[in-house]
């Protein structure tokens, strides 16, 4: 059955709809940060967004979607800055540092997403997993490229040693962020750091 638009809503300002769409978005982090998925309503989503519910619905046809989109948003952020951080440095050291400091940077900038991604209580939903699972491989495959040519370890030892480096990273990460920043943040990433490279740096570089 078609959505009708209300007469308030036509009276609502209009934006255009990839502006609606982010709008939208902000709000609902804001509410499944705070309330939870399972408590969370649309109703809620709706006036904090400043839009009625059939609005909403046009552009998520579910709550299922809309946090869905919320969670791919912001997947797809820390995934880039930790790429980026990577092919950015030449230097292995420089690497993991800027690593390192790009989760604490999202989580300074976007605490409420990374609260999302880590500690929501919707992880157990296939869908859900499905996606985390996919930030993890897609953050270490970048890290782990990057041991194999260094290093000389194959793909799969590699990829082992590049998910143990993410692991430590995001517990690290949460920690402060539970912590309130009690340690200075650039003290925390140079911690996390020297803790990483110190393992890492104890393998034999390749001779190719």
């Amino acid at each position: 059955m078609p959505i009708e638009l209300t007469v308030a809503d036509e009276k609502t300002n209009r934006l255009p709809r990839d502006e609606r769409r982010a709008q939208l978005l902000v709000a609902a982090l804001e509410v499944f940060t705070a309330a939870g998925y399972h408590s969370a309503a649309m109703d809620e989503i709706a006036d904090r967004a400043k839009v009625s519910k059939p609005v909403l619905y046009q552009h998520f046809p579910s709550k299922l979607d809309l946090y869905l989109a919320v969670l791919d948003l912001h997947i797809d952020s820390l995934v880039f800055a930790i790429q980026k951080a990577i092919a950015a440095n030449r230097e292995n050291s420089a690497r993991v540092a800027a690593t390192v400091e790009a989760y604490f940077g999202f989580i300074d900038s976007e605490g409420e997403a990374f609260r999302l991604l880590f500690e929501s209580d919707m992880n157990v939903e296939p869908q859900v997993r499905e996606r985390l699972n996919r930030m993890t491989y897609d953050c270490a495959a970048a890290i782990s490229a990057v041991i194999s040519i260094d290093t000389g370890l194959g793909k799969e030892e590699s990829m082992m040693l590049a998910v143990g480096i993410i692991g430590t990273v995001q517990t690290s990460a949460r920690h402060w962020l539970d912590r309130d920043g009690k340690i200075d943040r650039r003290r925390a990433t140079e911690l996390v750091m020297n803790l990483i490279w110190r393992g890492i740096s104890g393998f034999p570089k390749s001779q190719s």
